[in-house]
Protein backbone atom coordinates (compact mmCIF):
# COMPACT_ATOMS: atom_id res chain seq x y z
CA UNK A 1 0.00 0.00 0.00
CA UNK A 2 1.46 3.36 -1.03
CA UNK A 3 2.53 5.94 1.53
CA UNK A 4 3.62 9.58 1.37
CA UNK A 5 6.66 10.88 3.20
CA UNK A 6 6.49 14.65 3.70
CA UNK A 7 9.20 16.85 5.20
CA UNK A 8 7.72 20.13 6.39
CA UNK A 9 9.15 23.64 6.42
CA UNK A 10 9.21 24.76 2.77
CA UNK A 11 7.04 27.69 1.59
CA UNK A 12 5.32 26.84 -1.71
CA UNK A 13 6.44 29.14 -4.53
CA UNK A 14 5.46 29.18 -8.21
CA UNK A 15 2.47 28.12 -10.31
CA UNK A 16 0.34 25.01 -9.86
CA UNK A 17 -2.24 23.91 -12.45
CA UNK A 18 -5.72 22.67 -11.51
CA UNK A 19 -7.17 19.55 -13.19
CA UNK A 20 -10.74 18.89 -14.32
CA UNK A 21 -13.36 18.24 -11.65
CA UNK A 22 -13.87 14.58 -10.76
CA UNK A 23 -17.34 15.42 -9.41
CA UNK A 24 -18.30 16.92 -12.79
CA UNK A 25 -16.63 14.22 -14.87
CA UNK A 26 -18.42 11.29 -13.19
CA UNK A 27 -22.03 12.44 -13.91
CA UNK A 28 -20.99 13.58 -17.40
CA UNK A 29 -19.61 10.10 -18.13
CA UNK A 30 -22.89 8.60 -16.86
CA UNK A 31 -24.83 10.97 -19.17
CA UNK A 32 -23.27 9.22 -22.19
CA UNK A 33 -25.61 6.29 -21.39
CA UNK A 34 -28.52 8.43 -22.65
CA UNK A 35 -27.48 8.26 -26.32
CA UNK A 36 -26.26 5.71 -28.86
CA UNK A 37 -23.89 8.34 -30.31
CA UNK A 38 -20.37 9.15 -29.22
CA UNK A 39 -19.84 11.62 -26.37
CA UNK A 40 -16.39 13.24 -26.15
CA UNK A 41 -15.34 14.73 -22.80
CA UNK A 42 -12.26 16.91 -22.37
CA UNK A 43 -10.32 17.99 -19.26
CA UNK A 44 -11.00 14.61 -17.59
CA UNK A 45 -8.77 14.13 -14.52
CA UNK A 46 -6.65 10.99 -14.26
CA UNK A 47 -7.89 9.77 -10.89
CA UNK A 48 -8.98 6.41 -9.55
CA UNK A 49 -12.75 7.16 -9.57
CA UNK A 50 -12.62 7.90 -13.32
CA UNK A 51 -10.99 4.52 -13.96
CA UNK A 52 -13.71 2.86 -11.84
CA UNK A 53 -16.43 4.61 -13.88
CA UNK A 54 -14.71 3.49 -17.11
CA UNK A 55 -14.79 -0.12 -15.89
CA UNK A 56 -18.44 0.29 -14.92
CA UNK A 57 -19.52 1.59 -18.33
CA UNK A 58 -17.42 -1.01 -20.15
CA UNK A 59 -19.00 -3.82 -18.09
CA UNK A 60 -22.42 -2.66 -19.36
CA UNK A 61 -21.33 -2.94 -22.99
CA UNK A 62 -20.15 0.63 -23.66
CA UNK A 63 -16.98 1.46 -25.59
CA UNK A 64 -14.84 3.80 -23.50
CA UNK A 65 -11.49 5.08 -24.66
CA UNK A 66 -9.37 7.10 -22.23
CA UNK A 67 -6.89 9.15 -24.26
CA UNK A 68 -3.12 9.04 -23.86
CA UNK A 69 -0.18 11.24 -24.88
CA UNK A 70 -1.37 14.75 -25.77
CA UNK A 71 -5.00 13.58 -25.52
CA UNK A 72 -4.57 12.01 -22.09
CA UNK A 73 -7.34 14.15 -20.57
CA UNK A 74 -9.91 13.31 -23.23
CA UNK A 75 -12.31 10.39 -23.21
CA UNK A 76 -14.56 8.99 -25.96
CA UNK A 77 -17.65 7.11 -24.78
CA UNK A 78 -20.04 5.26 -27.05
CA UNK A 79 -23.01 3.42 -25.53
CA UNK A 80 -24.40 2.08 -28.83
CA UNK A 81 -25.40 -1.19 -27.14
CA UNK A 82 -26.01 -1.58 -23.42
CA UNK A 83 -26.11 -5.36 -23.29
CA UNK A 84 -25.91 -5.61 -19.48
CA UNK A 85 -27.51 -2.63 -17.65
CA UNK A 86 -26.13 -3.68 -14.25
CA UNK A 87 -23.78 -1.71 -11.96
CA UNK A 88 -21.99 -4.64 -10.34
CA UNK A 89 -21.00 -4.48 -6.68
CA UNK A 90 -17.39 -5.54 -7.26
CA UNK A 91 -16.90 -2.49 -9.51
CA UNK A 92 -18.84 0.19 -7.59
CA UNK A 93 -17.98 -0.77 -4.01
CA UNK A 94 -15.20 1.84 -3.82
CA UNK A 95 -17.18 4.70 -5.37
CA UNK A 96 -20.11 6.78 -4.16
CA UNK A 97 -21.07 7.98 -7.64
CA UNK A 98 -22.39 4.56 -8.73
CA UNK A 99 -26.02 5.67 -8.12
CA UNK A 100 -25.57 8.21 -10.96
CA UNK A 101 -26.13 5.50 -13.58
CA UNK A 102 -29.58 4.63 -12.18
CA UNK A 103 -31.52 7.50 -13.83
CA UNK A 104 -29.90 7.35 -17.27
CA UNK A 105 -30.16 3.54 -17.42
CA UNK A 106 -33.93 3.48 -16.75
CA UNK A 107 -34.51 6.40 -19.12
CA UNK A 108 -32.58 4.73 -21.95
CA UNK A 109 -33.21 0.98 -21.49
CA UNK A 110 -36.29 0.82 -19.23
CA UNK A 111 -34.36 -1.32 -16.76
CA UNK A 112 -31.49 -0.87 -14.30
CA UNK A 113 -29.85 -2.96 -11.62
CA UNK A 114 -27.48 -0.99 -9.43
CA UNK A 115 -25.48 -2.08 -6.38
CA UNK A 116 -25.95 0.18 -3.36
CA UNK A 117 -23.07 2.70 -3.38
CA UNK A 118 -19.78 2.51 -1.49
CA UNK A 119 -16.99 5.12 -1.27
CA UNK A 120 -15.81 7.33 1.59
CA UNK A 121 -16.73 6.55 5.19
CA UNK A 122 -17.83 10.11 5.95
CA UNK A 123 -21.48 9.39 6.68
CA UNK A 124 -24.74 8.38 5.04
CA UNK A 125 -25.63 9.72 1.62
CA UNK A 126 -29.18 8.40 1.38
CA UNK A 127 -30.24 7.15 -2.01
CA UNK A 128 -33.92 7.30 -1.00
CA UNK A 129 -34.32 10.72 -2.68
CA UNK A 130 -33.25 9.17 -6.01
CA UNK A 131 -35.76 6.33 -5.48
CA UNK A 132 -38.65 8.63 -4.50
CA UNK A 133 -38.04 10.82 -7.52
CA UNK A 134 -37.85 7.94 -10.00
CA UNK A 135 -41.00 6.36 -8.54
CA UNK A 136 -42.79 9.71 -9.00
CA UNK A 137 -41.72 9.47 -12.66
CA UNK A 138 -43.34 6.05 -13.00
CA UNK A 139 -40.48 3.63 -12.26
CA UNK A 140 -41.06 0.50 -10.19
CA UNK A 141 -38.15 -0.04 -7.80
CA UNK A 142 -37.38 -3.07 -5.67
CA UNK A 143 -34.42 -3.75 -3.42
CA UNK A 144 -32.88 -7.18 -2.79
CA UNK A 145 -29.47 -8.70 -2.08
CA UNK A 146 -27.81 -5.26 -1.92
CA UNK A 147 -29.09 -4.22 -5.37
CA UNK A 148 -31.74 -1.75 -6.50
CA UNK A 149 -33.75 -2.96 -9.47
CA UNK A 150 -35.76 -0.39 -11.42
CA UNK A 151 -38.12 -0.83 -14.36
CA UNK A 152 -40.24 1.52 -16.48
CA UNK A 153 -41.58 1.43 -20.05
CA UNK A 154 -41.12 5.19 -20.48
CA UNK A 155 -40.65 7.62 -17.63
CA UNK A 156 -43.33 10.30 -17.20
CA UNK A 157 -42.52 13.88 -16.24
CA UNK A 158 -43.17 14.83 -12.61
CA UNK A 159 -43.02 17.77 -10.22
CA UNK A 160 -40.53 16.88 -7.50
CA UNK A 161 -39.63 18.83 -4.37
CA UNK A 162 -36.41 17.47 -2.83
CA UNK A 163 -36.84 17.04 0.96
CA UNK A 164 -33.15 17.80 1.31
CA UNK A 165 -30.64 19.36 -1.10
CA UNK A 166 -28.82 16.50 -2.83
CA UNK A 167 -26.19 16.89 -5.55
CA UNK A 168 -26.23 13.33 -6.91
CA UNK A 169 -30.03 13.16 -6.51
CA UNK A 170 -30.45 16.34 -8.58
CA UNK A 171 -28.03 15.03 -11.22
CA UNK A 172 -29.59 11.56 -11.40
CA UNK A 173 -33.17 12.81 -11.84
CA UNK A 174 -32.04 15.54 -14.24
CA UNK A 175 -30.61 12.84 -16.54
CA UNK A 176 -33.73 10.67 -16.20
CA UNK A 177 -36.03 13.60 -17.02
CA UNK A 178 -34.29 14.43 -20.32
CA UNK A 179 -35.96 11.40 -21.96
CA UNK A 180 -39.20 11.43 -19.90
CA UNK A 181 -42.55 12.28 -21.46
CA UNK A 182 -43.62 15.89 -20.67
CA UNK A 183 -42.15 18.70 -18.57
CA UNK A 184 -40.53 17.91 -15.21
CA UNK A 185 -40.10 20.59 -12.54
CA UNK A 186 -37.58 20.03 -9.76
CA UNK A 187 -37.55 22.26 -6.67
CA UNK A 188 -34.96 22.67 -3.88
CA UNK A 189 -32.28 21.49 -6.32
CA UNK A 190 -28.53 21.51 -5.64
CA UNK A 191 -26.92 24.63 -7.15
CA UNK A 192 -23.35 23.30 -7.30
CA UNK A 193 -21.23 24.10 -10.40
CA UNK A 194 -21.08 20.34 -11.07
CA UNK A 195 -24.88 20.33 -11.65
CA UNK A 196 -24.57 23.29 -14.05
CA UNK A 197 -21.74 21.50 -15.88
CA UNK A 198 -23.85 18.36 -16.35
CA UNK A 199 -26.82 20.41 -17.61
CA UNK A 200 -24.53 22.15 -20.15
CA UNK A 201 -23.48 18.74 -21.53
CA UNK A 202 -27.09 17.45 -21.62
CA UNK A 203 -28.25 20.59 -23.48
CA UNK A 204 -25.39 20.10 -25.97
CA UNK A 205 -26.77 16.55 -26.46
CA UNK A 206 -30.21 17.96 -27.35
CA UNK A 207 -31.90 18.11 -23.93
CA UNK A 208 -34.13 21.05 -22.97
CA UNK A 209 -33.07 22.13 -19.48
CA UNK A 210 -33.64 25.55 -17.90
CA UNK A 211 -32.62 26.85 -14.50
CA UNK A 212 -29.55 24.72 -13.73
CA UNK A 213 -27.56 26.52 -11.03
CA UNK A 214 -30.77 27.79 -9.39
CA UNK A 215 -33.03 25.96 -6.93
CA UNK A 216 -35.74 25.32 -9.57
CA UNK A 217 -34.93 23.35 -12.74
CA UNK A 218 -37.35 22.67 -15.61
CA UNK A 219 -36.76 19.83 -18.05
CA UNK A 220 -38.82 19.37 -21.21
CA UNK A 221 -38.43 15.69 -22.14
CA UNK A 222 -37.31 14.76 -25.66
CA UNK A 223 -37.56 11.41 -27.45
CA UNK A 224 -33.85 11.10 -28.27
CA UNK A 225 -30.47 12.62 -27.44
CA UNK A 226 -27.40 12.79 -29.71
CA UNK A 227 -23.64 12.88 -29.22
CA UNK A 228 -21.73 15.98 -28.11
CA UNK A 229 -18.32 17.33 -27.17
CA UNK A 230 -17.91 19.00 -23.78
CA UNK A 231 -15.10 20.38 -21.60
CA UNK A 232 -15.28 19.58 -17.89
CA UNK A 233 -15.12 22.43 -15.32
CA UNK A 234 -11.89 22.92 -13.31
CA UNK A 235 -11.92 21.18 -9.92
CA UNK A 236 -12.86 23.83 -7.34
CA UNK A 237 -11.95 21.56 -4.40
CA UNK A 238 -8.47 20.83 -5.78
CA UNK A 239 -8.02 24.58 -6.40
CA UNK A 240 -9.14 25.31 -2.84
CA UNK A 241 -6.76 22.70 -1.42
CA UNK A 242 -3.83 24.37 -3.22
CA UNK A 243 -4.91 27.86 -2.04
CA UNK A 244 -4.74 26.60 1.55
CA UNK A 245 -1.38 24.90 0.83
CA UNK A 246 0.03 28.26 -0.28
CA UNK A 247 -1.47 30.05 2.75
CA UNK A 248 -0.45 27.51 5.42
CA UNK A 249 3.19 27.40 4.25
CA UNK A 250 3.48 31.21 4.01
CA UNK A 251 4.31 30.87 0.33
CA UNK A 252 3.55 32.79 -2.86
CA UNK A 253 1.48 30.46 -5.03
CA UNK A 254 -0.39 31.05 -8.28
CA UNK A 255 -3.26 28.55 -8.66
CA UNK A 256 -3.85 28.43 -12.41
CA UNK A 257 -6.62 27.08 -14.73
CA UNK A 258 -9.30 27.44 -12.05
CA UNK A 259 -12.71 29.14 -11.89
CA UNK A 260 -12.46 31.85 -9.18
CA UNK A 261 -16.22 32.49 -9.06
CA UNK A 262 -16.72 28.90 -7.79
CA UNK A 263 -14.49 29.65 -4.78
CA UNK A 264 -16.15 32.73 -3.30
CA UNK A 265 -16.86 31.32 0.18
CA UNK A 266 -13.30 30.00 0.62
CA UNK A 267 -11.64 33.20 -0.70
CA UNK A 268 -13.71 35.24 1.77
CA UNK A 269 -12.58 33.04 4.70
CA UNK A 270 -8.91 33.11 3.67
CA UNK A 271 -9.02 36.91 3.54
CA UNK A 272 -10.55 36.88 7.03
CA UNK A 273 -7.53 34.78 8.13
CA UNK A 274 -5.21 37.54 6.88
CA UNK A 275 -4.11 35.86 3.65
CA UNK A 276 -3.41 38.14 0.66
CA UNK A 277 -5.36 37.06 -2.42
CA UNK A 278 -5.32 38.41 -5.98
CA UNK A 279 -8.06 37.08 -8.25
CA UNK A 280 -7.59 36.89 -12.05
CA UNK A 281 -9.86 35.59 -14.81
CA UNK A 282 -8.77 31.96 -14.47
CA UNK A 283 -6.16 32.07 -11.71
CA UNK A 284 -5.80 33.05 -8.05
CA UNK A 285 -2.57 34.17 -6.39
CA UNK A 286 -2.24 33.49 -2.67
CA UNK A 287 0.46 35.11 -0.51
CA UNK A 288 1.33 35.38 3.14
CA UNK A 289 -0.04 38.50 4.81
CA UNK A 290 1.97 37.90 8.00
CA UNK A 291 0.56 35.89 10.94
CA UNK A 292 -2.59 33.86 10.19
CA UNK A 293 -5.68 34.82 12.22
CA UNK A 294 -8.44 32.46 13.42
CA UNK A 295 -11.82 32.37 11.62
CA UNK A 296 -15.01 30.32 12.08
CA UNK A 297 -16.55 28.24 9.28
CA UNK A 298 -19.88 26.47 8.94
CA UNK A 299 -20.27 24.07 6.01
CA UNK A 300 -23.30 24.53 3.76
CA UNK A 301 -24.57 23.60 0.35
CA UNK A 302 -23.21 25.73 -2.53
CA UNK A 303 -22.68 28.68 -2.58
CA UNK A 304 -21.84 28.27 1.14
CA UNK A 305 -18.55 26.96 2.52
CA UNK A 306 -18.03 23.46 0.99
CA UNK A 307 -17.96 20.40 3.24
CA UNK A 308 -15.19 19.11 0.94
CA UNK A 309 -12.93 21.97 2.16
CA UNK A 310 -13.65 21.60 5.89
CA UNK A 311 -10.75 19.24 6.72
CA UNK A 312 -8.22 21.35 4.78
CA UNK A 313 -9.40 24.55 6.49
CA UNK A 314 -9.01 22.84 9.87
CA UNK A 315 -5.33 22.16 9.10
CA UNK A 316 -4.94 25.90 8.36
CA UNK A 317 -6.76 26.80 11.61
CA UNK A 318 -4.13 24.92 13.66
CA UNK A 319 -1.60 27.52 12.42
CA UNK A 320 -3.79 30.60 13.02
CA UNK A 321 -3.60 32.79 16.14
CA UNK A 322 -6.75 32.39 18.26
CA UNK A 323 -9.68 29.97 18.38
CA UNK A 324 -11.56 28.79 15.26
CA UNK A 325 -14.96 27.09 15.47
CA UNK A 326 -15.62 24.57 12.66
CA UNK A 327 -19.24 23.40 12.27
CA UNK A 328 -20.00 20.47 9.93
CA UNK A 329 -23.63 20.57 8.74
CA UNK A 330 -23.53 18.20 5.75
CA UNK A 331 -22.03 14.86 6.87
CA UNK A 332 -22.27 13.44 10.37
CA UNK A 333 -19.00 11.54 10.35
CA UNK A 334 -16.60 14.06 8.88
CA UNK A 335 -14.12 14.69 11.71
CA UNK A 336 -12.06 11.54 11.20
CA UNK A 337 -8.94 13.63 10.47
CA UNK A 338 -9.08 15.28 13.91
CA UNK A 339 -7.45 12.45 15.86
CA UNK A 340 -4.66 12.26 13.26
CA UNK A 341 -4.05 16.04 13.42
CA UNK A 342 -3.98 15.66 17.23
CA UNK A 343 -1.21 13.06 16.85
CA UNK A 344 0.80 15.81 15.14
CA UNK A 345 0.22 18.21 18.04
CA UNK A 346 -2.98 20.03 17.04
CA UNK A 347 -5.25 21.24 19.85
CA UNK A 348 -8.78 20.33 18.72
CA UNK A 349 -11.85 19.34 20.75
CA UNK A 350 -15.05 17.95 19.25
CA UNK A 351 -18.58 18.39 20.54
CA UNK A 352 -21.16 16.81 18.22
CA UNK A 353 -20.99 18.59 14.86
CA UNK A 354 -18.61 21.28 16.13
CA UNK A 355 -14.81 21.25 16.39
CA UNK A 356 -12.94 23.91 18.36
CA UNK A 357 -9.41 24.50 17.05
CA UNK A 358 -7.00 26.41 19.29
CA UNK A 359 -4.00 27.86 17.46
CA UNK A 360 -1.27 28.51 16.84
CA UNK A 361 0.26 25.12 17.67
CA UNK A 362 3.60 23.87 16.38
CA UNK A 363 3.01 20.58 14.53
CA UNK A 364 5.45 17.66 14.70
CA UNK A 365 5.92 14.81 12.28
CA UNK A 366 4.14 11.53 13.07
CA UNK A 367 2.86 8.41 11.38
CA UNK A 368 -0.75 9.17 10.40
CA UNK A 369 -3.58 7.32 8.66
CA UNK A 370 -5.73 8.67 5.80
CA UNK A 371 -9.41 7.82 6.38
CA UNK A 372 -11.09 9.49 3.39
CA UNK A 373 -10.35 11.66 0.38
CA UNK A 374 -10.41 15.16 1.91
CA UNK A 375 -9.01 14.04 5.29
CA UNK A 376 -5.96 12.80 3.34
CA UNK A 377 -5.47 16.25 1.81
CA UNK A 378 -5.70 17.94 5.24
CA UNK A 379 -2.99 15.66 6.61
CA UNK A 380 -0.67 16.50 3.70
CA UNK A 381 -1.27 20.23 4.38
CA UNK A 382 -0.45 19.75 8.07
CA UNK A 383 2.67 17.75 7.15
CA UNK A 384 3.88 20.64 4.93
CA UNK A 385 4.34 22.78 8.08
CA UNK A 386 5.23 20.04 10.60
CA UNK A 387 8.72 19.67 12.03
CA UNK A 388 10.39 16.53 10.64
CA UNK A 389 9.16 13.81 8.27
CA UNK A 390 5.52 12.74 8.43
CA UNK A 391 4.49 9.37 7.01
CA UNK A 392 0.94 9.17 5.63
CA UNK A 393 -0.54 5.70 5.19
CA UNK A 394 -3.44 4.64 2.91
CA UNK A 395 -2.97 7.43 0.36
CA UNK A 396 -5.13 5.44 -2.10
CA UNK A 397 -7.99 7.56 -0.67
CA UNK A 398 -6.25 10.64 -2.04
CA UNK A 399 -5.73 9.01 -5.46
CA UNK A 400 -9.53 8.74 -5.85
CA UNK A 401 -9.85 12.48 -6.36
CA UNK A 402 -6.52 14.29 -6.82
CA UNK A 403 -4.49 13.95 -10.02
CA UNK A 404 -0.68 13.66 -9.58
CA UNK A 405 -1.03 15.40 -6.21
CA UNK A 406 2.49 14.88 -4.91
CA UNK A 407 4.08 15.75 -8.29
CA UNK A 408 2.19 19.05 -8.46
CA UNK A 409 3.26 19.94 -4.90
CA UNK A 410 6.88 18.94 -5.59
CA UNK A 411 6.85 21.28 -8.59
CA UNK A 412 6.29 24.28 -6.27
CA UNK A 413 8.86 23.31 -3.65
CA UNK A 414 7.19 20.79 -1.33
CA UNK A 415 9.35 17.92 -0.07
CA UNK A 416 6.97 15.01 -0.65
CA UNK A 417 7.62 11.53 -1.94
CA UNK A 418 5.47 8.50 -2.67
CA UNK A 419 6.74 5.10 -1.67
CA UNK A 420 5.42 1.54 -1.57
CA UNK A 421 5.85 -0.63 1.51
CA UNK A 422 9.14 0.23 3.15
CA UNK A 423 10.01 -3.45 3.41
CA UNK A 424 8.98 -5.84 0.64
CA UNK A 425 6.78 -8.85 1.30
CA UNK A 426 8.42 -11.71 3.25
Amino acid sequence: MDKFVVRGGNPLLGTIKVSGAKNSALPCMAAAILTEDEVILENIPQVRDIETERKLLTSMGAEVELGYGRAQHRTHIKCAVLSDPVAKYEIVKTMRASSLVLGPLIARTGMARVAMPGGCAIGGRPIDLHIKGLEAMGATITQEHGYLEARATRLKAARILFDKITVTGTEDLLMAATLAEGESIFENCAREPEVTDLAALLNAMGAKIEGAGTSTIRVQGVSKLHGARHRINPDRIEAGTFLIAGAITGGDLNVDSCEPQHLGALIHKLEQCGVRIDVGKDHIRVRSGGELKAADISTEEYPGFPTDMQAQFMALATQAEGTSIVTENIFENRFMHVQELARMGANITINGRTATVRGKTPLQSAAVMCSDLRASASLVLAALVADGETILDRVYHLDRGYEHFEEKLRGVGAQIRRMGDVFGKK
